[in-house]
């Protein structure tokens, strides 16, 4: 599966100054077997160290933290000449040793020679423990998303329509009919399938939906054993009925996240801690309210309102237990239920395109979905599920106040440009990016 990470991981090896890399990310995102494909491709030799249920391995860093006596050590363990400037060592799960951990500092400072990739999926819920002292400053950092639509088509040989997407995106041409309808019958199936790399392979090697599905039951299975494993009991809980309200507070007119809807005693101050171990754990999104429509709206942040999103809109469309049947023709669908796996499938893909999102209200509750700084300034986002949707809210309160370089409307519609508004289709939001120019503009 092509991963687009992938160029983050070259341009981090052929840096001069790179540090070691930690590579973060949700349960089975396909970390680990980026790296892997990664050493393959670009180095002679890779060592692989997973420190789960390895005492052995946590040991050598138990003693001290001097680099040159571990990488003698991890030489003798692995029966491989580790060489500097040469080897790749990969530390795999390395927050079930937190002195590892630390040892990436000493390492940054005392033989940056050496290519070290480290990467788990729970490293930041481990820091929320205190159990790790993360070296702040001493190590580059990358954050693995499932895969986006883009990388979707790539995986199912949908590429040549992946090219014509791109094209008419950066052109602001229409697609034809044909095409155009091909890629909203794939979008659509990729609201069932979403982006986890294992359900995305299951779809490609089964066709079947239901196995689809299969496979997310057991990441939220997974996903419930790590919140066992990384939390209190009483957190844990806390940790379950958070995430398990995303896909009902999504599901309202009034999407703002919503302590008390999780839950009859529920709290900020105890819940608020849940949110912050899903979103370390690579679960959840979080989307602040911004008061602003201008450049550096992210300092006017309301940091007690925020939207919340899941990773991946196939484990929603899942835990929402939609018919395939509906989604797959986009019939038969609540139109508010309809429309919060609609953001959340565009904010997944914002995200992944490393965007920070927000979304903007007005004194009078006009909103305004998502809103994203780029390069040419701050951009309205709306997401609509159908062609015909009237986004007052964009039009008469947020244009006028802020003035925009111009607006982005998401719907099944196709491409084009008119009054200020860019058309995005529903397919193309993998596409967006902080580079876009003000359309009618060039270099």
């Amino acid at each position: 599966m092509e991963r687009k990470a992938e160029k983050s991981l070259i341009e981090w090896m052929k840096n001069p100054a790179r540090q070691p890399l930690v590579v973060t990310g949700a349960r089975q995102a396909g970390k680990t077997w980026l790296i892997e494909e990664f050493a393959s491709n670009y180095f002679s030799n890779c060592v692989t160290f997973t420190f789960e249920h390895n005492p052995q391995l946590c040991s050598i860093f138990k003693q001290d933290l001097n680099p040159e006596r571990i990488i003698r050590e991890l030489s003798v363990l692995s029966n491989t000449s580790i060489i500097m400037n040469q080897t790749l060592i990969f530390f795999d799960e390395i927050q079930q040793c937190p002195e590892a951990v630390t040892s990436l500092k000493y390492f940054r400072e005392m033989a940056p020679e050496y290519y070290i990739i480290a990467a788990g999926s729970l490293i930041g819920v481990a820091t929320l423990r205190k159990s790790i002292s993360f070296p702040v400053g001493k190590v580059d950092e990358l954050t693995m998303y499932p895969m986006d639509f883009g990388e979707f088509l790539s995986a199912v040989g949908a590429e040549p329509l992946k090219d014509m997407i791109q094209e008419c995106f950066e052109k602001i041409i229409p697609m034809s009919e044909t095409a155009h309808a091909t890629a909203l019958d794939w979008y659509r199936k990729y609201l069932v399938t979403g982006g986890m790399p294992a359900a995305v392979e299951t779809y490609l090697s089964t066709g079947n939906f239901d196995k689809v599905r299969s496979v997310h039951r057991r990441l939220f299975s997974d996903y419930g054993s790590d919140m066992g494993k990384y939390a209190s009991p009483a957190e844990a809980i806390r940790n379950e009925e958070t995430y398990q309200s995303i896909s009902a507070q999504l599901s309202r007119e009034n999407k703002k996240f919503q302590y008390s809807l999780i839950a009859p005693d529920a709290r900020s101050r105890e819940y608020g801690k849940s949110v912050r171990w899903l979103m370390k754990a690579g679960l959840l999104l979080r989307c602040y309210r911004v008061t602003s429509g201008l450049n550096g709206c992210k300092g006017t942040r309301d940091l007690f309102s925020f939207k919340a999103y899941l990773s991946d809109v196939g484990l929603l469309s899942t835990q929402l237990n939609i018919p395939v049947n509906n989604l797959l023709t986009g019939t038969g669908i609540d139109d508010q239920v309809e429309g919060g796996l609609t953001e959340n499938y565009v904010a997944q893909q914002l995200v992944a395109n490393d965007f920070e999102i927000f979304y903007w209200t007005s004194e009078n509750t006009a909103e305004v979905d998502l809103v994203i700084q780029t390069d040419e300034g701050v951009i309205p986002v709306e997401c609509k599920t159908s062609i015909h949707n009237k986004t007052k809210s964009l039009m008469n309160v947020y244009i006028p106040k802020y003035n925009p370089p111009y607006s982005i409307r998401i719907t099944a519609k196709n491409f084009g440009f008119a009054n200020g508004i860019r058309a995005v289709p529903l397919y193309a939001a993998w596409c967006l990016n902080s580079k876009m120019k003000i359309p009618g503009t060039t270099d």
